[in-house]
């Protein structure tokens, strides 16, 4: 168990993960650089705002193998690693000159970066603290909200003074420095030590290759998915879904990122420390129960200001939540040994909900078949979450429920 690492090294690595987590959000500051990209470039926004699109699929790949990583590197090493290469990363993509080296750069490598030190790093402190799991991801995920925030007004203020070059430099330097010493900071969890009792859920001990042939693993993934396809849809197009859909001017429709910010921040405090005190599972019912009434109200009720802004806000929370709920409740059904491995997969539904929305928005024309596409996953994701169960303890019997 934790015992065999020291509480002051436990401390020590929770201080360093929400350093690291807090640099790594920043790149939720993407939307800021699409319009001085595209003037630079001579572009078009929308081919420039393509490559947070691909920032964040890469993202979820390098989530899905950072677990390897960890097993050949450490930790430490591969957060430091980690926090290379983002700054390096933000320096190419200040001085790219044309759209591949924008993608390759802004995208693919600053995508890769982040999401090699987000997951890990969460996970690792996870597995340090298996008494205060949920509480441990909402301090960490909670950070990784708050660096968006951050870097947000950073951002701001380096584009109006020192042109977009110099911002995205500093901006380098700044989470580069931050993800380094958070790294420097953090200690390996040992393996947890698996019960014998045959009821324990401790017993709970899964290779990725056993927690995927069990059911709950998909029904896992796919609910994780329709959370994010939802949540980062509307998050990314919030102020254009107030203009057009529901003829909001542009500054009231523009204060939605802002309730939007609030929103997910409380979902991942809130959820976060109640997903400490009952069911992990009935805490995820709870958000897709929020995420619906969400959506079904963008589709169903007459908006307004208020009506749309409480739906976006409802669609946030949910998301916020179910992100720092989940690695917890991945540890439940399959255990915390190998659970960087096994979310990490679960986690490339992130990257695939995240171009899910706009490509169903530009195939079919506009917000609606979105929403309808939205409501029905949210729909049966509810459903299912009421009747799944935890697998067998033991992998070999992992196909029952």
């Amino acid at each position: 168990m934790s015992a065999q690492i020291s509480n002051r090294a436990r401390i020590m690595t929770l201080i360093g993960t929400i350093l690291a987590q807090f640099a790594l959000g920043s790149v939720y500051t993407w939307s800021l650089f699409n319009a001085p990209l595209a003037e630079k470039l001579s572009l078009p926004v929308s081919n420039v705002a393509f490559t947070f699109g691909i920032l964040s699929l890469s993202l979820a790949v390098a989530s899905s193998v950072s677990g390897k990583l960890q097993e050949r590197f450490g930790v430490r090493n591969v957060t430091i690693g980690a926090g290379l290469l983002i700054g390096a990363s933000l320096f190419l993509t200040a001085h790219a000159d044309s759209l591949l080296m924008l993608y390759v750069c802004g995208g693919l490598l600053v995508g890769f970066a982040d999401g090699t030190g987000y997951l890990m790093s969460l996970s690792n402190c996870v597995k340090l603290f298996p008494e205060r799991k949920g509480l441990v991801s909402a301090c960490a995920i909670g950070a990784y909200g708050l660096g968006s925030l951050g870097f947000k007004y950073i951002n701001m203020y380096m584009l109006t003074h020192s042109g977009l070059a110099m911002t995205f430099d500093t901006w380098a330097v700044i989470a580069m420095v931050l993800v380094i010493a958070g790294g420097l900071m953090m200690k390996d969890a040992p393996l947890q030590e698996v019960s014998t009792a045959e009821n324990s859920v401790a017993n709970r001990d899964f290779t990725l290759a056993q927690a995927m042939k069990s059911s709950q693993f998909w029904v896992l993934a796919l609910i994780f998915l329709t959370i994010c396809m939802s949540g980062l849809y509307v998050i990314g197009v919030a102020k254009d879904i107030g203009e057009g859909y529901v003829h909001l001017s542009m500054a009231t429709a523009a204060s939605a990122v802002a309730v939007i910010a609030v929103a997910n921040l409380s979902g991942r405090l809130v959820l976060g420390v109640l997903s400490d005190k009952m069911d992990r599972m009935k805490v995820i019912s709870i958000a897709l129960i929020v995420c619906l009434a969400g959506v079904g109200s963008l589709l169903l009720v007459h908006l307004n200001a208020w009506s749309f802004y409480l739906a976006v806000a409802c669609i946030a929370f949910s998301f916020g939540g179910t992100i720092t709920v989940f690695p917890s409740l991945v540890s439940d059904f399959f255990g915390l040994n190998n659970l960087t491995k096994i979310y990490g997969f679960i986690y490339l539904g992130f990257g695939i909900g995240s171009i899910i929305g706009s490509i169903v928005a530009s195939l079919f024309g506009g917000f609606v078949p979105t929403f309808y596409l939205m409501l029905g996953l949210i729909v049966l994701s509810t459903v299912i979450s009421f009747m799944v169960k935890l697998p067998e303890n033991k992998p070999s019997l992992a196909m029952a429920s």
